[in-house]
């Protein structure tokens, strides 16, 4: 019997003695968190290739590189271990080879400058090069006899030429001009050409001054459907069709779909008859404050039946499933995403999946059913989905969440003062004290339309694990509540989201979860104008941090890529300058703004231009409000320089630390 007590208090005292080795999420965890991503199942179903991203701290950016677990989970190899960060991993019809692209060092050049298509044998040496182009691969499919690949390619740049290197000038006569990431935008454009495997002649398929993307082949490989957008101008809607065509050189292409919106992610059925895909809700030249449906049509085009119109919630990954019955979608719903099924005939919809999950990726062999997921627990993973049930196959994120303490993590609802219902998240830090009254920073999601879920984020786990109460706020304009909710801000920013926001920070307060007296608030993109939007209106918040923002709308008309969307939702300045002034109050008002503000923007960003912060940085300096601005040199709208990125966490708390917990130590 004393032996039983002894013990028992052994394991007692070692499971306390493990908890309390645990540690808050700090910045440098960053460092340690895995990306997963790109299931893809072998065509016997037995084996699951992926891709694995790891930051190299000593060369301080990313690295991808290809794994592969078997059905089982028992055998996970590595496949790839190199600086070429592959990526687009896919099986050979014959489950014998897996190819892949990746920009890898030649004889020649120290760097290639494209990507290429590599191919793997199975059985083990090394990866072939298999392609050799000119053009930008966007992506690639396989022919599903195994004879060759659909290459989706944008046409050779031409700018760099002669001995020195120096660019020619940009000569741009486009509607929109620049995008983010690409830069500033020429005619190229992108077609589809063949590759044959054993003659490694490469024929094109399309040309043209149109677009075509997204392909996906017959079961008989004879003939793909594909997305393009033939529109006489196609920079001033969004109005994509499907369309099909054989797989041969100026074969005629074959309009399936007319909605003059948005038709993407053609799926053909197992039996070749059908195409399943996703419609946009929103018949308009814009679509952005709308959510897709999964459509289904016959081959040869005609009426489209909308699976899921009536569930008034936005579906993605559409995918068939092996007797052609049935079709499964990943459905965002008021801060989850789960798994749903709709059965051809009759549309009737079936949950796989429920709960406080978010599921991001879903793909189908053979039968067999592979996705991601993560909780707020847990990182993604990936899972085997079997009857219903979720296995568990990859354990990547168990030696990231060892040592970590993680914060709570539970939803709430708030009411605005119109009566609106809003959802959010709160993240409580792992040692916050019963009753005791925490400062609250709400970190507000950017978009603006996308949702905050039941995922883990690291961000948020960051911050509460520095003593605050983090709150994430789904405010109108967000997806997952039905159009109505995602249409409400249209042409009207920073009204009711302000108020959404607002309302949730009074419901913490009431709740005695938040002080009142050190509340802050931050975001990046969409958040970070949300953010000025808030601290213009509301002069309780003590400290802010606006990432990516903008305030000074009428200063964004031709300096960012949103023309179409401008032009649509608030008209043309000189014509509307009112609606464009009002949008504009954080800056035409910033006198209101009494918030200690940190601005923060990318050099290259051509979504939210540097200017945005930039104006309103200079103008909290010159009416004497504390403030700092961050440019992070060379870089888009999403941070890609790890180091980058840790030291966004750390001036995000070492900010707050200063105005919310003044005797705080700051970085």
């Amino acid at each position: 019997m004393r032996q039983s007590i002894a013990l028992l208090i052994c394991i007692l005292f070692l499971t306390v003695s493990q908890a309390q080795q645990k540690r808050p999420v700090a910045p440098i965890d960053f460092y340690r968190l895995q990306n997963i991503s790109d299931p893809q199942l072998s065509p016997d179903g037995k084996w699951v290739v992926y891709t694995l991203s790891t930051v190299d701290t000593v060369k301080d950016k990313r690295n991808r590189d290809l794994w592969m677990i078997s059905w089982d989970g028992k055998d996970n190899v590595q496949l790839t271990n190199g600086p070429g960060n592959e990526s687009l991993a896919r099986f050979s019809p014959d489950g014998k080879y897996i190819s892949f692209t990746a920009s890898r060092e030649s004889d020649d050049d120290k760097e290639e400058k494209k990507s290429q298509v590599y191919l793997l044998d199975r059985r083990g040496g090394e990866a072939k090069k298999l392609t050799d182009v000119k053009g930008d691969i966007e992506d690639y499919i396989w022919k599903p006899d195994g004879s060759g690949i659909l290459l989706v390619m944008k046409d050779p740049d031409y700018s760099d030429t002669g001995k020195t290197k120096i660019r020619t000038p940009y000569v741009m006569d486009r509607y929109q001009f620049k995008q983010d990431y690409e830069g500033y935008l020429d005619n190229r454009k992108t077609h589809f050409y063949y590759f044959d495997i054993k003659s490694k002649k490469l024929d094109t398929l399309t040309k043209g001054n149109f677009n075509e993307t997204n392909p996906s082949f017959s079961p008989d490989g004879n003939t793909i459907a594909f997305v393009s957008n033939r529109t006489p101008d196609p920079d001033k809607n969004e109005n994509t069709e499907i369309y099909t065509m054989e797989v041969k050189a100026d074969a005629p292409m074959k309009k399936i779909t007319s909605w003059p919106g948005n038709d993407i992610n053609p799926q053909w059925s197992p039996d070749g008859k059908w195409i399943a895909y996703l419609q946009s809700s929103s018949d308009k030249p814009f679509t952005m404050y709308g959510e897709n449906y999964l459509a289904v049509v016959s081959k040869d085009g005609g009426d489209a039946r909308l699976l899921s119109k009536q569930t008034d919630r936005p579906v993605r990954n559409p995918r068939w499933s092996n007797d052609g019955k049935s079709i499964s979608v990943l459905m965002e719903d008021d801060r989850q995403c789960n798994v749903i099924l709709f059965d051809v005939p009759s549309g009737q919809m079936t949950r796989i999946t429920e709960g406080n999950k978010s599921f991001a990726e879903l793909e189908t062999q053979n039968g067999n059913w592979v996705t991601t997921m993560s909780d707020p627990k847990t990182p993604l993973e990936i899972y085997a989905l079997e009857k219903n049930n979720l296995r568990r196959l990859t354990t990547v994120q168990d030696s990231f969440l060892a040592p970590l303490q993680l914060a709570t993590v539970e939803g709430f609802k708030s009411k605005s003062k119109d009566g609106t219902i809003v959802s959010g998240l709160l993240y409580r830090p792992a040692n916050a004290v019963a009753g005791q009254k925490l400062p609250l920073i709400l970190f507000i999601h950017g978009g603006p339309v996308a949702q905050d879920e039941f995922e883990f984020d690291l961000t948020r786990q960051i911050y509460a694990s520095a003593g605050y109460a983090v709150a994430a706020v789904n405010y109108r304009g967000s997806s997952g509540r039905g159009i109505a909710f995602t249409q409400s801000i249209f042409g009207d920013w920073g009204n009711k989201e302000v108020m959404d926001i607002i309302g949730a920070a009074n419901y913490l307060i009431k709740e005695g979860i938040a002080d009142e007296n050190n509340m802050g608030i931050a975001g990046w993109s969409y958040g970070g104008i949300s953010t000025n939007y808030t601290i213009a209106s509301d002069q309780r918040f003590k400290a802010a941090v606006s990432g990516a923002g903008s305030s000074l709308q009428l200063s964004m008309y031709g300096s960012d890529e949103y023309i179409n969307q401008y032009e649509n939702e608030l008209g043309v300045p000189w014509k509307n300058l009112d609606k464009w002034l009002k949008v504009s109050y954080p800056f035409l008002h910033a006198d209101r703004i009494k918030t200690p503000t940190l601005f923060m923007a990318s050099q290259n960003d051509f979504n939210v231009p540097v200017v945005g912060a930039e104006q309103m940085y200079q103008a909290l300096r010159s009416l004497g409000v504390p403030t700092e601005l961050v440019i992070y040199p060379n870089q888009n709208h999403g941070l890609v320089v790890p180091s980058y990125i840790k030291f966004r966490y750390e001036k995000h708390i070492g900010w707050f630390n200063k105005y919310l917990k003044a005797n705080q130590k700051t970085f």
